[in-house]
């Protein structure tokens, strides 16, 4: 591997939220197992994706500030999508339900998160999209993996999977200028803890029970009521820094969507709104730290921490799942025979 990325430079250890690099591997008080790998260099983009590469890549690629998504409209009230924008957002969503799926099936004892990010990021791009992390605040890959304790945000590295980790893949690509964005939880090979298993379900759990309240006139507040009260129910704990959000024309904009009971989300449902519920549940404490790479969010007792998210349209009548699993999608580990 590192003979085959020589050629795009040096595998170095992520610093300061992707602003520096160091080839040796930081000192910090980790609070589990896991630790850093080497990142590779930046996966190169071809023309094809150039319609849809945004200002954070390209204009202000030394910042990787989103100047656009900050001074869109959009930040302060969630627009209710017109047709031409849900069928770009359909689009969108499946191309990114499609890019897990192929990224799902790559999961296996001694692939490194830098392989599953070259699936993402060489997916992306063959099909004329944009990798929506990329350069977004200067995250220096593709795609999210985190990997047993990791909350979210972790970096695509060198270290290889390993038999009874657990790894979420998160996706978000920028398609005729509409962000997707999406994730699930994968058990790797068949060792597993049972109460790690039992982690993963509750909080794809979790987020079905969340969706089945969307609709019309329902309000952004109470979903971590929904969420918090099954997770409460399996023992766990619903971290509570970070929330789902509006998407579409930005990778994040209004509402805000906490994910915990005794929230202050402001706002109710109405057709066209389009968002993410993505709740991160814990095993043991819900708080969390970041590694010294700035991005890399891992839970304070070290415990594992499981993620799922979908991408949602409200309807005249409900919700419609946009990042809905297909019949061809890898399977969860409850659905294998």
């Amino acid at each position: 591997t590192y003979q085959r990325d020589a050629e795009r430079g040096p595998w170095r250890y992520c610093l300061d939220s992707g602003a520096n690099f160091a080839l040796e591997q930081p000192r910090f008080a980790w609070t589990g197992e896991l630790r850093p790998g080497r990142v590779s260099a930046r996966r190169p983009l071809p023309p094809a994706c150039k319609p849809n590469i945004p200002d954070y890549a390209s204009t202000y690629a030394g910042s990787g500030e989103p100047r656009f998504e900050a001074r869109h409209a959009n930040q302060t009230a969630p627009p209710c999508l017109s047709p031409a924008a849900i069928a770009k957002a359909r689009t969108a969503a499946l191309l990114g339900r499609q890019i897990l799926d192929l990224a799902h099936a790559a999961v296996r004892p001694g692939v490194t998160t830098d392989e599953l990010d070259r699936i993402v990021h060489d997916a992306t791009v063959e099909a004329g999209a944009y990798p929506a992390p990329l350069n977004y605040r200067l995250f220096p890959k593709s795609v999210c993996t985190s990997v047993n304790e990791v909350v979210c945000h972790g970096i695509p590295d060198d270290r290889e999977l390993r038999d009874g980790d657990i790894v979420n893949v998160d996706i978000s690509a920028i398609l005729d200028g509409f962000y997707a964005d999406l994730n699930e939880t994968f058990v790797v090979g068949t060792s597993t803890p049972a109460e790690t298993k039992a982690l993963v379900k509750c909080a794809h759990d979790a987020l079905t029970a969340a969706i089945a309240e969307c609709k019309p006139g329902a309000r952004y507040r109470d979903l971590g009521e929904v969420i918090t009260a099954h997770v409460k129910k399996c023992g766990f704990a619903v971290d509570r820094t970070y929330c789902g959000h509006g998407i579409g024309e930005t990778f994040h904009q209004a509402p805000s969507i906490p994910h915990y009971a005794g929230n202050k989300a402001k706002g109710v449902m109405k057709a066209g709104h389009c968002f993410t519920i993505e709740p991160m549940i814990n095993m043991g404490s819900w708080r969390d730290k970041h590694w010294p790479d700035g991005w890399t969010a891992v839970t304070a007792d070290g415990k594992p921490s499981a993620q799922f998210e979908h991408m949602l349209l409200v309807t005249e009548t409900g919700v419609e799942v946009l990042s809905a699993r297909l019949p061809t999608s890898p399977p969860l580990w409850w659905e294998l025979p």
